[in-house]
């Protein structure tokens, strides 16, 4: 079994892989990248009025806004076609129904010439107006067409004033559209309203929303954002597991798609070579009302029910996805033509819900397989069962004991020279 420092690390990383999307091996054949055409990032920045509130790092918000775009633009991906709208930047009246239509396409999205959108950036001022909801209707008009990532960035300092066009009902319609377009929020005020709208609009598209407080974390998670649109479109495949082993579909490299319902048990097979390494991953997504606490148990076992190792991860109704890893190393054979073993995975839920909450479906879940050559030492903890604990917990007996006659031996020497002396 291998340990909880070990199980973190490994999870972490499989994890990172599901988001920004997984680099398979040459045979892989599910949840391959599919995006060929050129990624787009629209960044759609808020000028309304109370964007000259001095309140970053000594200066205006727009100040810190423009200082972040230019280093944005300076470090922009060169496969990337950005564009940046506006919102409130032009009109500084009081007629509501105009203010609410203030949104232009400042720059267009398409191969980027860094002078050119600097040049616009710098002539921008605070005005009017924060048409959210319009603003991102019009950049998901701005991002139609191709089959590559698609990300609107959005950065604001204060709510949506153009209801009822509520944005987040916006960002589900746009979400609806099925054109793939991501939207990551970015607030500049510390604000418990605008967290919750922007966390719905971002959420509402399988975004990310984060609060920022200075113009160094405003101009980094822009950069993460432009840098994520340039990773490869990995589309999950869907899969339906089994209720047993031996049921239970053969999986290859990739990333797939299943549902689970409440404290069911799925199995999936994978074929893994001597010398070769198996790595899986799964989450579990909460997508309604559950009862804390709970977990999630992904373990690998052989045909014949032996548990090989395993991965577990618990909650406490902080979080609503629950994701653990593992990874087992196949030890090479002395046979020229040996053959692959069948390892079975097996994950297991103990999510419950209170009287009245539906059921079915079951909770949405992905699972990450990727078998690679393994480690050229064989004596990998996972292959010889070392993580299993009697082991290592010899090893460590053994290595006392012998430390304990050596400096036994140390100490009657140092005390027979000093009596000498």
């Amino acid at each position: 079994m291998i340990t909880r420092t070990r199980l973190a690390a490994g999870a972490c990383a499989l994890l990172a892989a599901l988001a920004a999307g997984m680099a398979f091996p040459a045979g892989a054949v599910a949840g391959e990248p599919t995006g060929e055409d050129a990624p787009k990032v629209d960044l759609v920045l808020d000028v309304s009025g109370s964007m000259r509130t001095r309140d970053i790092d000594g200066g205006t918000r727009m100040a810190a806004a423009k200082q972040a775009f230019n280093e944005v633009l300076d470090a922009t991906p060169e496969e990337v076609q950005l564009g940046i709208r506006t919102l409130g930047a032009d009109y500084p009246g009081d007629d509501r129904k105009t203010g609410c239509k203030d949104t232009a396409q400042l720059y267009p999205v398409g191969p980027l010439d860094r002078t050119e959108a600097k040049t616009a950036v710098a002539t921008l001022s605070p005005t009017g107006w924060t048409p959210i909801g319009p603003a991102l209707l019009k950049a998901a008009d701005d991002l139609e067409g191709g089959n590559g990532s698609k990300r609107i960035v959005l950065i604001s300092d204060g709510e949506d004033t153009c209801a009822p066009l509520d944005p987040c009902e916006v960002a589900r319609e746009i979400s609806a559209k099925g054109i793939g377009v991501t939207i990551d929020t970015l607030g500049l005020v510390p604000s418990t309203k605008l967290r919750k709208q922007l966390s719905c609009i971002a959420e509402a598209t399988g975004g990310t929303y984060t609060s920022v407080e200075h113009t160094d974390e405003l101009t980094d998670k822009v950069n993460q954002l432009v840098d994520r649109a340039a990773d490869p479109v990995v589309t999950p495949v869907a899969t339906e597991g089994a209720d047993a082993c031996a049921k239970a579909p053969t999986l290859k490299s990739g990333l797939y798609t299943d549902r689970e319902e409440f404290g069911q048990q799925r199995w999936y097979r994978v074929d893994v070579e001597p010398g070769q390494e198996l790595r899986a991953s799964v989450s579990v997504g909460a997508d309604r009302a559950v009862n804390p606490p709970y977990g999630v148990l992904l373990r690998a076992v052989t045909v014949h029910g032996r548990e090989i190792v395993r991965g577990e991860a618990a909650g406490n109704g902080r979080t609503d996805v629950l994701s653990t890893g593992l990874r087992y190393p196949k030890a090479e054979s002395d046979e020229e033509d040996a053959p692959a073993e069948a390892v079975c995975l097996q994950v297991t839920n103990s999510f419950s819900v209170a009287s009245g909450v539906k059921t079915t479906p079951g909770l949405p879940m992905e699972l990450t397989v990727d078998v690679v050559d393994g480690p050229g030492d064989s004596d990998d903890v996972a292959a010889f069962g070392l993580g299993r604990g009697w082991w290592l917990l010899g090893l460590l007996v053994l290595v006392g004991f012998v430390a304990g006659l050596l400096w036994g031996w140390l100490s009657r020497w140092r005390f027979a020279v000093w009596r000498t002396n």
